[in-house]
């Protein structure tokens, strides 16, 4: 901790010496500042970032208005994601080859400030931000990613929560209603009166499901977010303008979910079908947000300062294992691997409950953690000129502090006659004890150069991270005998990255960029190393008219990529958390966009869209590994398809639209390996097509209709962590919209 102070000490008096050299500057007349928190939301400044960029604005998003964020990031190149209850509850994301699980690798925030529940001692994204009351969602990658941290090998996501109107009184009613008993309820109020300016704002969610136990009952959710902001502003012709915002956020969940899939067999018969081993599974969570945002603009001069603090308690009562008499507990995923032994096939005829089990034979997890994140950070962008050169220097400092507390314990029941019957309550922390801590200080400093055509973007983005496990015993739920162990540890990272365009033309701009690659390490892990890489990239943009394209390719060579074990991979290995060194890697790839439309008249045209990715994804060295296996050169990472793509189609005219699009995403591997991929280790490929339609009946009322996997394909999204796992079937959806 006092390593860390020290450390900020000495880069705030930087940052305060550099401000004084470059404020005697005057800045040039035609420089714009750029936030230096938020990812840009302007499309036309996504041409100057010297790297792949997505902004999808609220338009962008109202086209088939999902809430499940895994459908809305099928647009974006370079994006992988593993699908896994359906709605989109809990997305698993990675970007360009990064591990998808729980998103852990890919750097999320809401509003600019970092949003998993606990971004460097836990970040698997338990918790995502509600995607249907977002109004832009943002992804960047490459050497600009370096900027936000502190996962920078694939990218960043920035999810913008609804901003405050700039009028007296507006707002929003929305309803939907579908299959499932399917129903979406979004609805916000704001105005803006003199220096006071506020929005009050709801999203609640919810669904019977599309699985079907074999007990009976509601295999779907319930989710309720409510958000409010406040602004106290000076006025705009001030001589320096400042405003102050408070947001505070609220998210309750409840989803009957589980972890339990199917066998090869149940999948090919019934693939919505949930076993009676899955009976008590039920995922509960609490999300709090609270962020004061104060802005400063003096002339071209901008200071934003954001304090956060994020909250976030669930706990997923699943089950775990299973004794089957054959000494001990098993994971039910070994009688998905090898379905025809007897051990599987005694394993899943307890688990269907075709048979009785021994009393106690069921393990259930009560995986109960609370999690806080909480900091400050602030950031200084500033435009200047040397010579002919122009400059837009942004500086940036954060302090943030994390934590995990796991306090977990098993329940243990019997299967009689399909019913999962109590039999034993172990004591509260007996499975679980401990908390994993994180303190870090991060500080980024980059200048856009601007010298004509070319935008040169050098910048240094600096980590010092401390970490910690905490473990308190197994017989000591209330902690009053202190730690039985302590693990910690730090390290520092410095990352430089280097950025440029080129504008060739009005319509056509090269881009190229290198950066440092770096994700830390879990607490606790003693033999797992940082995840670093360097990255490259380079391609071109082209925009003309009503017509946008981009080609980028991208290589990504990491010296050591880090395998996490979570329940989300059925990990078997160590303890839920722990990380294991994998060693060389390389993930290189190309991503490709078009998009336009063409015009049959002046009130109906034709929007297309288009977007591919190819990403090739391999170990470089040769190895063995509890948790990776065994490992040859040249074996491809699980989970990472080689072609996913999404093309639409629609109709646009001056009261409705329709639009048509379709998803592929190619066969992928479960485990590491080369070669054709084994039956039992393969979620094979799928294209999925969704169709949207729009009716506007006055200039205030819109009538939207959506139905998702329109041929009713049945298709596996997944083998773990216990067995395979279905996409949702076909579903439809329509509903109002009214503005005021």
């Amino acid at each position: 901790m006092n390593r860390i102070f020290m450390q900020a000490a000495s880069l705030l008096a930087l940052g305060i010496g550099s401000t004084s050299a470059f404020a005697q500057h005057q800045a040039a007349d035609n420089a714009t500042a750029i936030e230096s928190i938020l990812v840009t939301g302007r499309k036309a400044g996504v041409d100057l970032i010297p790297g792949s960029a997505i902004a999808l604005t609220a338009a962008d998003l109202a086209i088939f208005d999902h809430s499940d964020i895994n459908r809305t990031l099928r647009q974006v190149p370079g994006i992988n994601i593993q699908e896994e209850e359906g709605y989109g509850l809990f997305p698993n994301i990675g970007v360009r080859g990064t591990s998808v699980e729980r998103s852990e690798n890919v750097t999320l925030m809401e509003d600019g400030v970092l949003i998993a529940p606990a971004p460097y001692a836990a970040p698997a994204a338990y918790y995502f931000p509600s995607a249907g009351r977002m109004s832009a969602i943002e992804v960047v990658k490459g050497a600009t990613a370096v900027r936000y941290g502190p996962r920078t090998i694939g990218g960043a996501i920035n999810l913008r929560s609804t901003p405050i109107a700039s009028a007296p009184f507006a707002g929003l009613a929305s309803a939907r209603y579908g299959t499932d008993d399917f129903y979406e309820v979004h609805g916000w109020v704001s105005g803006e009166s003199g220096p006071v300016a506020a929005l009050v704002e709801t999203f609640q969610s919810g669904s019977d499901g599309f699985k079907r136990l074999d007990t009976g009952g509601n295999t779907g959710f319930e989710l309720e977010d409510y958000l409010a902001k406040i602004r106290l502003s000076t006025a705009d012709d001030a001589a320096v303008r400042q405003s102050l915002e408070f947001k505070i956020g609220r998210t309750d969940i409840d989803a009957e979910e589980t972890y339990l899939g199917l066998s090869d067999g149940d999948f090919a018969s019934t693939p919505y079908r949930r076993y009676a081993g899955s009976q008590e599974d039920r995922f509960a969570s609490k999300h709090r947000q609270y962020m004061l945002t104060h802005r400063l603009d003096a002339g071209d001069v901008r200071i934003t300062t954001v304090a956060y603090l994020n909250k976030f308690s669930r706990n997923w009562h699943k089950l775990n294992d299973i004794n089957i008499g054959t000494g001990g507990f098993l994971n039910p995923q070994g009688f998905f691997d090898d379905p025809s032994s007897a051990a599987s096939l005694l394993g899943l005829a307890i688990l269907s409950g075709e048979t009785d089990s021994a009393p106690g034979a069921l393990r259930v997890r009560n995986n109960n953690r609370a999690y806080e994140s909480k900091g400050i950070q602030s950031a200084l962008s500033l435009p200047f000129v040397t010579g002919t050169a122009d400059h837009v220097l942004e500086m940036s400092l954060r302090w943030h502090e994390d934590e995990e507390d796991r306090l977990q314990h098993d329940e243990l029941f019997q299967m009689q006659g399909g019913r999962m019957v109590l039999t034993s309550v172990r004591p509260q922390g007996s499975n679980a004890n401990r908390v994993a801590r994180a303190d870090a200080l991060a500080f980024f400093i980059q200048d856009t150069i601007s010298l004509g055509g070319l935008t040169l973007t050098p910048g240094l983005r600096y980590e010092a991270i401390d970490l910690a496990q905490l473990n308190y015993g197994t017989n000591d739920p209330g902690r009053e005998n202190g730690t039985t162990s302590r693990v910690r540890s730090s390290l520092d990272a410095v990352l430089p990255a280097l950025g440029a365009t080129y504008a060739v033309s009005d319509a056509v701009t090269l881009l190229a960029s290198v950066s440092r690659g770096f994700s830390p390490p879990a607490p606790g892990s003693a033999d797992a190393r940082e995840e670093k890489s360097w990255n490259y990239e380079a391609g071109l943009r082209y925009r003309r008219d009503a017509w946008q394209a981009a080609l980028i390719g991208f290589f990504n060579d990491y010296s050591n990529i880090l395998g996490s074990c979570t329940n989300a991979v059925g990990c078997t290995t160590g303890d839920i958390g722990d990380q294991f060194n994998g060693g060389k890697v390389d993930v290189k790839g190309i991503e490709a966009s078009l998009a336009g439309r063409f015009a049959l008249s002046p009130d109906l045209s034709v929007p297309v869209s288009l977007t591919y990715t190819f990403t090739d994804a391999q170990f470089r060295q040769q190895f063995t590994s509890a948790f990776f296996g065994s490992v040859r050169i040249g074996d491809r990472l699980p989970y990472i398809p080689r072609h996913q793509g999404q093309a639409s189609i629609g109709l646009d005219a001056r009261n409705w639209s329709l639009t048509l699009a379709a998803n592929h995403v190619g066969a992928v591997r479960t485990d590491a390996g080369s070669g054709p991929i084994p039956a039992l280790e393969k979620v094979p490929a799928r294209t999925i097509f969704d169709l949207a339609g729009r009716v506007r009946v006055s200039d205030r009322i819109s009538l939207f209709g959506r139905v998702d996997n329109l041929f009713d394909k049945t298709y596996a999204v997944a083998r773990r962590p216990m067995g395979l796992r279905p996409g949702k079937p076909q579903s439809f959806i329509g509903g109002v919209d009214i503005t005021f």
